[in-house]
């Protein structure tokens, strides 16, 4: 297959690394993650007046109609400026979720307000205790007259805290299900807090929540290959985040290896040290050309194995090649490495972080196995 990006995928993506050196440098992020909220409105309507957050939605719903490969290119730019906004968990989660399974009047009343940037969703879906399980035993959703009740506990909920509505995994009686939950309803609270790259997150507790009958996305029961296909989908877009991530971590050791110096030379001309930034640029293009396959195979509408299968593959290699790549960068450095005060301490974590959100290594390892 064809690993270039298209040029008009190319462009998309200049731009939004072009507005992102310009409006995202690493002093305005970090007074991001000092505030109240932890995400910038005006970063999140500038990329929803880019049309980041179309890209995915379908042109039925005044969307692009795009797929995974025409996000791969922008959320490499994201990764690279480490933006903590939680587009993922909107265009990949949430948003995706509710393009799929919502009815045209949901749709039509949720899906304008992501894509203008003025509301922002989040996907409720990890259970305290279950890891990686996608598929919810403590959360119950339970008819009662028109509509439901909804009980249980979710944990990590990304972009929770700043979320107008929340997409809930619950089982019923028929299987697993999909309900709009509004987090200042009664009965729903927050308990916000940070991941260790600074994102917001939140748990989030229902207690007897009593939800309309239109609250449910879809039909009930029918949820679950659709919470896979979303989860496929974001994952491939992880790991472009992550590839950005490296790629940073990549030119900002070099360039310190070119203006370090010992012996009255630069370090970069230690042959050893050639030897290590070599390996590091060689992992960051293999994780590169992963992410574009799996994206490839979402896109397609490959058979459900057949894609889960190749997301797992791309993600153990992104796993390893940020493991290798975020440990080398910050050793380079020395112990200015983990300051806080150097982006590339920040990078180590935003790579740490990437490689436990969707189920770490090891997970995706046994996934792959169990799918022959």
């Amino acid at each position: 297959m064809n690993f270039e990006y298209s040029e008009e995928q190319q462009q998309f993506a200049d731009s939004v690394h072009k507005f992102l050196a310009g409006h995202y440098g690493f002093e305005q992020r970090k007074e991001i993650l000092k505030s109240p909220g932890g995400i910038s409105e005006s970063l999140w309507n500038s990329l929803a007046e880019m049309g980041l957050t179309s890209i995915s939605v379908p042109e039925s719903d005044g969307g692009f109609g795009g797929g995974a490969l025409d996000l791969i290119a922008p959320m490499e730019a994201c990764g690279e400026a480490l933006v903590v906004e939680p587009l993922i968990d909107n265009i990949g989660l949430a948003g995706r979720l509710i393009a799929k399974l919502g009815s045209p009047t949901q749709r039509a009343a949720l899906l304008p307000g992501l894509m203008d940037g003025s509301h922002r969703y989040a996907f409720a879906s990890f259970e305290p205790g279950k890891r990686y399980e996608i598929s919810p035993t403590l959360t119950t959703a339970k008819p009662h007259g028109d509509g439901w009740v909804l009980q249980g506990t979710k944990c990590i909920v990304m972009g929770a805290p700043s979320a107008h509505r929340l997409v809930v995994s619950a089982l019923t009686d028929s299987g697993v299900s999909l309900f709009l939950v509004d987090p200042q309803a009664p009965g729903v609270a927050l308990n916000p807090s940070r991941t260790v790259d600074g994102q917001r997150s939140a748990d989030v507790v229902f207690k007897e929540v009593a939800l309309s009958g239109d609250a449910l996305l879809g039909q009930p029961g029918e949820a679950l290959p659709w919470i896979e296909e979303a989860m496929d989908f974001s994952t491939a877009l992880l790991c472009a985040d992550a590839v950005g991530a490296m790629k940073y971590a990549n030119d900002a050791t070099l360039e310190y290896l070119k203006t370090r110096k010992q012996f009255g030379v630069p370090i970069a001309s230690f042959q050893v040290l050639q030897h290590r930034m070599v390996e590091m640029m060689i992992a960051c293009e293999q994780a590169r050309s992963m992410s574009i396959l799996a994206a490839s195979k979402v896109d397609s509408g490959a058979e459900s194995n057949e894609r889960k299968r190749a997301i797992s593959m791309a993600f153990v290699k992104v796993a390893d090649s940020a493991r290798q790549i975020s440990q080398e960068s910050v050793q380079l450095h020395g112990g200015m490495g983990m300051t806080e005060e150097l982006k590339i301490s920040h990078t180590f974590r935003r790579l740490t972080m990437i490689s436990q959100r969707f189920g770490d290594a090891d997970h995706h390892l046994e996934r792959y196995a169990a799918l022959g």
